[in-house]
């Protein structure tokens, strides 16, 4: 096998990447990336290798041109190598030639280490990660096994231990200029965080918004610009070939051009996604994870909501006349906070999914964690409601009080009790209860304590104010005709 220092002298070029490249990053562990590469080319085919890639490209996903657009590129051949680096790999770079390995041994209970010149005649190096035995040369005589620790020699320019794509490139028009290549690669995700800091009394918050960035593609990006996509952009996995939809999207991600603006991040819609633009550029090493600030909201409104749901995970299945069917001992209330992403409320930025911290300041001005979960990606002027756990004072007690059922005449009536208990000694809630009526499509209440909202086709809502230390108590009976 020839080495690559051999391959470099048949009038190739060897590249990498210039300065500030860009990314898209996706939050499905993907990006494109978009670097500026100088050629110098004569006219026809030219062979050149570009060593700048990461160890996670996609290789059928590479994009070549003249941003110019003053020449055209074509690549008539492309091959790609980023192959583990191993004792077997560095020994095929100098097949058919002599190298000394270190053979160690003990001599008079002392180790001695001796110097053997062997030609490597078969490496043992398989492409793709296999292995055979090697065949080594000493002193004329042959053997299956390596003499000692190969010394390996300088590689000197060589850039075998990086991925490299060799191209045979067709230019219309000899001379120098920048192409830029663009291509997907693996190895990146990106997330959103929310941290929402509350007074000690109160409905109103502070909400800072983080991206945070991850970089193992294996190669650091320095000064890049760098844009996070958020949505649900189909992908295949395992990554095979690169499917056209997404071509087209890597393609636009490429030729986006990045808004210059005053804000740390700025969010515009693209396609059927979102965008964000980090807008200084920034060095993201491999290995290294990044979080920038991109949203920041003062006083907002984010009311904290009461629920209880006393036949929790029970739906509506069919007709079912089964006395004991949908009773729980459930006595949970879950705690919500409900805040709506609109201008009027501090916000209106669109929100990509990612987790939700709530704080909420003692009284000693002290923070302390009250709960968390994830929001998934919201628009604008949606409403965002998330459960944060469940109440320590508040409790809920649900029974069924009557049943009864004609299946001749094909009726069936049930009736509720429900009690709230609010064991707070100054704090008076509203607790809304939420009521599945799971029997059948046709009901009706007939009887009822409080008044409800119909939420949907099977389910009723009561709000219920319980001052502190009092007890309320909620009823209904419902018929279902079939």
């Amino acid at each position: 096998m020839k080495t690559l220092s051999v391959l470099l002298t048949l009038s190739s070029l060897t590249l990498a990447a210039s300065a500030e490249p860009a990314l898209t990053i996706y939050n499905q562990n993907f990006a494109v990336v978009r670097d500026t590469v100088p050629l110098d080319l004569k006219s026809g085919a030219n062979s050149v290798r570009y060593a700048g890639a990461t160890a996670q490209v996609e290789a059928d996903s590479v994009i070549l041109r003249d941003p110019a657009g003053k020449r055209s590129l074509q690549i008539l051949e492309q091959n790609y190598r980023n192959d583990p680096v191993s004792q077997e790999l560095l020994l095929s770079m100098f097949e058919g030639k002599t190298i000394n390995f270190q053979e160690t041994r003990m001599k008079d209970n002392t180790q001695v280490r001796d110097i053997i010149a062997g030609k490597i005649v078969r490496s043992g190096y398989v492409p793709g990660g296999g292995n055979e035995q090697p065949i080594i040369d000493v002193n004329g005589n042959l053997q299956f096994s390596l003499p000692g620790e190969p010394l390996f020699p300088d590689l000197g320019n060589d850039t075998i231990l990086k991925p490299a794509f060799n191209w045979l490139l067709k230019s219309d028009k000899p001379g120098k200029f920048d192409a830029e290549v663009g291509y997907v690669t693996g190895g990146f995700d990106w997330s959103a965080s929310y941290n929402l800091v509350s007074p000690e009394k109160g409905d109103q918050c502070d909400l800072v918004g983080w991206i945070t960035m991850n970089n193992t593609s294996g190669k650091t990006f320095e000064d890049a610009k760098i844009k996070l996509l958020a949505g649900d952009v189909n992908k295949i996995q395992p990554p095979q070939n690169m499917p056209m939809g997404r071509m087209r999207l890597a393609k636009a991600a490429m030729a986006y051009d990045m808004a210059e603006t005053a804000p740390a991040v700025t969010e515009k819609a693209f396609d059927e996604f979102h965008l964000y633009s980090i807008a200084r550029p920034t060095t993201l090493h491999d290995r290294e994870t990044k979080q920038v600030e991109f949203a920041h909201a003062e006083k907002m409104f984010a009311p904290t909501i009461y629920v209880y749901d006393g036949a929790v995970g029970y739906r509506f299945y069919g007709l079912n006349y089964d006395q004991g069917y949908g009773q729980s001992d459930n006595k949970k209330i879950i705690v919500q906070r409900e805040f709506k992403n609109a201008e009027t409320n501090q916000l209106g930025l669109a929100l990509p999914a990612g987790k939700l911290r709530f704080y909420r300041r003692d009284t000693d001005g002290q923070l302390q964690f009250v709960g968390e979960n994830t929001i998934d990606h919201t628009p604008r002027n949606e409403t965002v409601r998330v459960t944060t756990g469940n109440a320590f004072d508040l409790v809920g007690e649900r029974k069924q009080t009557n049943f009864k059922v004609n299946t001749g005449d094909k009726w069936l009536d049930e009736t509720f009790e429900i009690k709230l208990r609010n064991r707070k000694k100054t704090d008076a809630v509203e607790i809304r209860v939420v009521e599945h009526l799971y029997r059948w499509s046709n009901w009706e209440i007939k009887t009822k304590s409080d008044d409800f909202v119909k939420k949907d086709a099977q389910t009723i809502e009561f709000r219920i104010p319980v001052k502190p230390d009092e007890e309320k108590t909620v009823t209904y009976t419902v018929h279902y005709s079939w």
